[in-house]
């Protein structure tokens, strides 16, 4: 037997949740497009993702070690693969749309900069409209992919991509405005969290940048001692303790858990992305950021080699400057600034 698109939504609507969202009550795309035959909406928008110039530039982007040598440190990819198979367990447990999740999280950061956090935090500085990854992963997918035709993706997951984002945020938003639509996209973004939480920490460890002692004893009591343990204390807690009703779910940590997730999270930002050779990493590379915008934003020739006519549109222009940074890996970066600001040897024969 042959199983079509129809086919497929039958079977959510038999086997899903009744919180889950399915695939044929879609809200539907930015521009209307015929159906596909075999697969739903949800199983196209990951296709189109997993096959954009953007996704296949998440390998080299940084997750938290600037261009890391070893080959066993995560980047942004890795990060991101992660993230789909932690959220697509607890959406597993619960019964939701797995289709729906993965394309969320595989879309989910599309817009970081080259350099991690530090490209991103330098653009918000610099570019005058502000800069956000989760704003620019949007961008990504409704304008700069294909040559500015975007991919046109459902509601559902452009809603869970734009609200996957929380920073220093609560984990858990009590704000209805960063609350995404679906249960998917809250599920998404706790995978997110999970998922950098044990592999960053797992990361330092390998750099040498932490040792196991330095982590704060009851988070290793709580969590585990392990990465792989870790990750299940988490999922499985969350599994457990979250509340659900016939339509709607609350997801919650039990007190414990909650707040060693908390802790962990609160040892990262000040023992690893704050302080010693990360932190130095990031100073120069936001250099790396503010010359390159600094220089297309004000010189016609770089400019015009690299992104193309001259906006004589000061806005515009910026606008343009910020999504070409904003798309750079990090050795493109590298390579560019050494191209523009340092000095070529000169061949004597």
């Amino acid at each position: 037997m042959i199983l079509k698109r129809k086919d497929i939504e039958e079977r959510e609507r038999a086997m899903l949740a009744p919180y889950a969202a399915k695939a044929a009550e879609t809200r539907g795309r930015l521009r209307n497009e015929p159906e596909c035959e075999l697969r739903t909406a949800y199983q196209r928008d990951r296709d189109r993702i997993v096959h954009s110039k953007s996704f296949r530039r998440l390998k080299h982007k940084t997750q938290v070690f600037l261009s890391p040598s070893g080959d066993h440190y995560r980047t942004r990819l890795t990060h991101t693969l992660e993230v789909s198979q932690i959220a697509r367990t607890i959406g597993r447990a619960l019964r939701l749309n797995e289709d729906l999740i993965e394309a969320v999280s595989l879309g989910h950061d599309l817009g970081h900069t080259p350099f991690g956090h530090a490209g991103e935090e330098v653009l918000g500085r610099i570019f005058p409209g502000g800069f956000s990854h989760h704003e620019q992963s949007l961008r990504v997918v409704d304008h700069l992919e294909k040559n500015g035709r975007g991919l046109n993706l459902t509601h559902e997951v452009r809603d869970g991509i734009i609200k996957h984002s929380k920073g220093k945020n609560p984990i858990l938003p009590s704000c209805e405005a960063e609350t995404s639509l679906t249960v998917e996209g809250s599920a998404v973004r706790i995978a997110d969290i999970i998922a950098y939480i044990a592999h960053d920490v797992e990361d330092a460890l390998r750099g040498g940048i932490i040792t196991d002692t330095d982590i704060p004893l009851p988070c290793a009591r709580v969590l585990g001692d392990r990465t792989s343990a870790r990750i299940n204390t988490m999922v499985l807690d969350l599994i457990n303790h979250t509340l659900i009703e016939e339509n709607k779910v609350e997801f919650s940590f039990s007190p414990a858990v909650g707040q060693a997730v908390e802790q962990l999270r609160d040892f990262l930002y000040e023992h690893v992305y704050d302080k010693g050779q990360v932190h130095k990493d990031f100073e120069r590379s936001a250099k790396v950021i503010r010359e390159l915008y600094e220089i297309f934003t004000t010189d016609r020739r770089p400019y015009e080699a690299e992104i193309g006519p001259w906006l004589e549109d000061r806005a515009l222009r910026e606008r343009e400057v910020c999504d070409f940074i904003a798309g750079m890996t990090d050795r493109y970066a590298l390579d560019l600034y050494q191209n523009l600001f340092l000095p070529k040897p000169w061949a004597v024969y």
